[in-house]
């Protein structure tokens, strides 16, 4: 079975996504979206991807909820920014972050995270210095970006992939 159907999730979702985006569900669209699904998930195996391993669930749990309230937050603090509210100087800037992370779907999880709360964006990774490069919208102390993004997110993703 995982000889042709190597990443079953990935193709699974990919026929998903397929007939999603063509609003059809006719016999020539599943079978069509079988096709892409079915070369989607045997070019991953070209990849040679490392099965992930997380663990601890509850980590995981406090994680996505940490997550979820700094989106929120951030929305609102982006919103006032765009409207006008709250002090007027705002000073975009770029925080470099030393990160002892180094799993690839640790990164891919902080990658995710980062670019996923408004405000902040991803911009580089140095592999082997270990830097990480964000920019914030409105940078107010650097030294607090970098304990935020290394006390809330690094470490939790350190016990979930490490």
């Amino acid at each position: 079975m995982t000889r042709h159907l190597p990443y079953p999730i990935a193709s699974t979702s990919l026929l998903a996504l397929w007939l999603l985006l063509n609003q059809s569900f006719s016999l020539g669209q599943i079978l069509l979206g079988m096709a892409v699904a079915l070369v989607g998930g045997w070019s991953l195996t070209l990849l040679k991807l490392t099965k992930p391993r997380p663990r601890r669930l509850r980590v995981i749990a406090r994680l996505t909820a940490e997550v979820v309230a700094d989106i929120i937050r951030s929305n609102v603090a982006v919103a006032r920014i765009v409207l006008g509210l709250g002090r007027k100087q705002r000073t975009p800037g770029f925080v470099d972050i030393p990160l002892e992370l180094r799993d690839p779907y640790g990164l891919a999880m902080l990658a995710c995270i980062i670019t996923s709360t408004p405000g902040t964006l991803w911009v580089d990774f140095n592999e082997t210095s270990g830097i990480l490069t964000i920019h914030v919208l409105d940078l107010v102390e650097e030294s607090e970006w970098i304990r935020t993004i290394k006390a809330r997110y690094e470490a939790r993703l350190l016990e979930i992939f490490e």
